[in-house]
């Protein structure tokens, strides 16, 4: 099994950044694609971005193409969401999530791991 534990998220202003953390356990971390997803209120939950389980192949949801960026650092198990020029459209809860058996899944049924979550606010 895989455990995995958000954190960085915080109350932002409309055009500042945040990095999101996601500390997973377990030797096979490498195995796994993982993906970002949020939830604003009384909304589903969305598709943000995923990397595969080598780090060489990333996917963007067209909302944070070009601002947010998602990387892995395999010797410290974690995986991270960049998030420069934020908008209050990106208010929500940030779930990271992972995938053994696709190489960068988008939906929510793809992912077998999830994270508890951490909130994003971005004020405008």
């Amino acid at each position: 099994q895989v455990q995995l534990v958000e954190s960085g998220g915080g109350l932002v202003q409309a055009g500042g950044s945040l990095r999101l953390s996601c500390a997973a356990s377990g030797r096979t971390f490498s195995m796994y694609a993982m993906g970002w997803f949020r939830q604003a209120p009384g909304k589903e939950r969305e598709f943000v971005a995923a990397i595969s389980g080598g780090g060489t192949i990333t996917k963007y949801a067209d909302s944070v193409k070009g601002r947010f960026t998602i990387s892995r650092d395999k010797a410290k198990n974690t995986v991270y969401l960049q998030m420069n020029s934020l908008k209050p459209e990106d208010t929500g809860v940030y779930f990271c999530a992972a995938d053994l058996t696709n190489v960068v899944p988008t939906a929510t049924s793809n992912y077998n791991y999830w994270g508890q979550g951490t909130q994003v606010t971005v004020s405008s």
